[in-house]
């Protein structure tokens, strides 16, 4: 489980294929705190850390995941928004994360105003009835807050520290990006369906 609080970048060092999957080994500072086997959110998406060497470490990424994610996108010196799993007694300052992602969206307008950053995404209409007005949405990672949502499109805003401690600065129009809707929202269009059919 994750809150969307982005802690750390990370730099990727290797991209290699492995059959079906992907290696990716990736270097930062807080290599040396990971151990084998932890969870780790990779823009969002929870990988588990299978080998660590020196300040790097290596993620498998499965054929699935590199095709729901922007993951199969990555190569050597791409920077990739990373979080740390969430520990009991941990505070919750972003929303609920799984790091499953749902679905990738695509970056349509991305455009500073007066000191901030404003972003708009389209998504695939399947997705409308997890996303409201002011309701929380993970995006690569990041816990934001949607607006000026329509059936396909929302928009975010985006503080100076959150610029500049993500991948968001690097982020233009015509970009992929991972998607996680909430996942109360998830619960209650379950229970609306399974109400309608039985």
């Amino acid at each position: 489980m994750f809150t969307g609080i982005i802690a750390y970048l990370a730099k990727v060092k290797e991209v290699s294929p492995a059959g079906s999957n992907v290696d990716i080994w990736l270097e930062g500072p807080f290599a040396a705190e990971l151990k084998v086997d932890q969870s780790v959110a990779h823009n969002g998406v929870c990988l588990t850390v299978v080998e660590i060497a020196g300040g790097a470490y290596k993620v498998t990424a499965v054929a699935e995941t590199l095709l729901k994610t922007n993951l199969s996108q990555l190569k050597q010196g791409d920077e990739v928004n990373i979080e740390l799993a969430l520990r009991a007694g941990d505070r919750l300052d972003g929303h609920f994360v799984q790091g499953h992602v749902d679905a990738t969206g695509t970056c349509e307008e991305a455009r500073e105003v007066n000191g901030s950053w404003l972003y708009r995404f389209s998504f695939p209409g399947k997705f409308a009835p997890l996303i409201i007005e002011k309701g929380s949405v993970c995006i690569n990672g990041v816990s934001l807050t949607a607006f000026d949502v329509t059936r396909n499109t929302f928009t975010v805003t985006i503080i100076p520290y959150t610029y500049s401690h993500t991948t968001f600065r690097h982020l233009k129009p015509g970009d992929t990006v991972n998607l996680e809707f909430d996942v109360l929202g998830k619960y209650l269009l379950r229970k609306q369906e399974l109400d309608a059919s039985s």
